[in-house]
């Protein structure tokens, strides 16, 4: 026995150092071979139904499973004045609170009975309706679904229960930084009337009736309103034909969806903080952000993966937590908004005495990309970043059905059918000027907002060792925000 130990690590000790010697120190360093993939083709899977959604489906004999989703033009945007909250208790509920048929008791004990999962959500600008369930199921399955969209009950019981669950997270609305640095960067990168900013209070969530619920439902749940997403053990031909079913004769009409509004407002330039007793500070830079269909887009996706969007290669993580250590983690994130423009947003946590440093140094970051060339291993690591790990996107058959189903719910694949397919020669067209080009054009130190939520006597107080001025991190003001009543959202005096 001990003579096998001792050959075990005889060869251990020749083999490791030389299975060592081929990993690289670092991960860009790592080498891949070429990536041959073609994305999916949306006409391939498309198929507009007599009954009138549109539809993608993608057929898989692999698991006895179907999964079915709807997405619904409807959010919270739509929802009147007075009554924020509605549309999320109607989302929520539709598929949880029972049918005309059936009590919520009753549908749960089925769907568990069926082994099948049914979900319904309805959030800022989309609302959605799953099924996931055995394919031999179908009949009765697509039965209940019909039921959901139809004749939903909203059980008063469930939505006492909505209420209740609501107004007992208000009660902690000021005891966690993170939702203060949350509802605080909606004001202030989207401006305080903007439909992203209308959040319930104690009095909407409790204006909520059954009647609210099912008028939301039937203004915009029908044919009109869904794009169709399915995936799984089927045949085409007979899904067409059940999906033609499901969306017939339809008992109500319902409503057109307005546009998505995009008259959002940005806050003018400096420090923006909330005074919070707790022992890290959160912090927000932010700028004006970008749509997706920006020209600069493929150039900021690069710029910003790598300044703080991509990871431990990006280089604020590696000055503010490798570095300096100063925050366990450090990011910026640049995303082009589908319907308006989305902020840019470098943050982190930290210390209360090192905050001001620390942004000091993501600031710092800001400002070197924006006036030096980037390397040629940044440029091919950020690139490789997006174009190798582009084909996961449509990694199982569920994931096609849903990626090419948003993509006609948005509009896209319409107005830029070849998006996917131009994809990565557009990432990998991306120069080092081009790089340098967005970041001196959309990360201008004149406009940045800085919001600090923490501690303000030790956060201005600073570090003794790293001193920094405000006027260093902003020309603009020191503006106070106050605390808000976590029932009224009204400032607290």
């Amino acid at each position: 026995m001990m003579k096998r130990i001792l050959t075990l690590s005889l060869v251990a000790a020749f083999v490791l150092p030389v299975f060592a010697a081929g990993i690289p120190d670092r991960p860009e360093k790592l080498k891949f071979p070429e990536l041959k993939y073609e994305p999916p083709v949306g006409a391939d899977y498309r198929v507009k139904l007599k009954s009138g959604p549109v539809v993608y489906l993608v057929p898989s004999t692999e698991l006895p499973l179907v999964n079915l989703s709807i997405s619904v033009r409807t959010g919270k945007y739509v929802a009147p004045k007075g009554k924020e909250g509605l549309a999320a208790a109607a989302g929520g509920l539709l598929a949880s609170a029972g049918t005309k048929n059936r009590t919520a008791e009753e549908l749960q004990e089925r769907l568990a009975f069926l082994a099948a999962r049914l979900g319904s959500s309805v959030g800022e600008t989309a609302g959605s309706v799953n099924m996931n369930l055995l394919s031999k199921d179908l009949d009765e399955g697509m039965g209940i679904l019909r039921e959901i969209l139809t004749e939903p009950r909203f059980q008063q019981d469930r939505l006492d229960l909505f209420g209740k669950q609501q107004l007992s997270a208000m009660k902690q609305r000021n005891d966690d930084s993170r939702g203060l640095e949350g509802r605080n960067l909606l004001r202030l990168g989207y401006g305080e009337h903007f439909f992203r900013n209308r959040i319930p209070t104690k009095a909407s969530i409790e204006s909520l009736t059954q009647d609210d619920l099912k008028g939301f439902h039937r203004d915009w749940f029908h044919p009109a309103n869904f794009i169709v997403a399915v995936s799984g053990d089927f045949e085409r031909a007979d899904m067409v034909k059940r999906l033609n079913k499901l969306f017939a004769k339809w008992p109500f009409k319902g409503k057109k969806a307005p546009s998505i509004p995009t008259n959002k407002t940005f806050a003018k330039p400096g420090i923006y903080i909330v005074d919070k007793d707790v022992n890290q500070g959160r912090v927000s830079i932010i700028l004006p952000g970008i749509t997706r269909d920006n020209p600069d887009y493929y150039a900021i996706q690069v710029m910003n993966d790598i300044l703080g969007g991509g990871g431990f290669t990006s280089r604020i993580t590696n000055r503010v937590r490798s570095d300096e250590g100063l925050a366990y983690s450090a990011y910026s994130i640049f995303p082009g908004g589908t319907y308006f423009t989305r902020t840019f947003v470098a943050g982190f946590q930290s210390k209360s005495r090192t905050v001001l440093y620390a942004t000091s140094i993501v600031l710092e970051e800001m400002q070197k990309i924006a006036a030096k060339e980037v390397s040629d291993t940044e440029m091919k690591t950020a690139k490789n970043s997006f174009i190798q790990t582009f084909p996961q996107a449509f990694a199982t058959k569920g994931q096609v059905a849903g990626s090419l189903a948003g993509e006609e719910y948005t509009g896209r694949a319409g107005t830029n059918p070849d998006y996917f397919k131009n994809y990565r020669a557009k990432v990998a067209a991306v120069t080092k000027a081009d790089v340098k080009r967005v970041a001196k054009k959309y990360l201008s130190p004149d406009k940045v907002v800085v919001l600090i939520v923490g501690k303000k006597e030790d956060i201005l107080k600073g570090h003794p060792d790293h001193p920094v001025k405000l006027k260093s991190i902003s020309s603009g003001p020191q503006v106070d925000l106050p605390l808000r009543d976590p029932f009224t959202l009204q400032p607290i005096k």
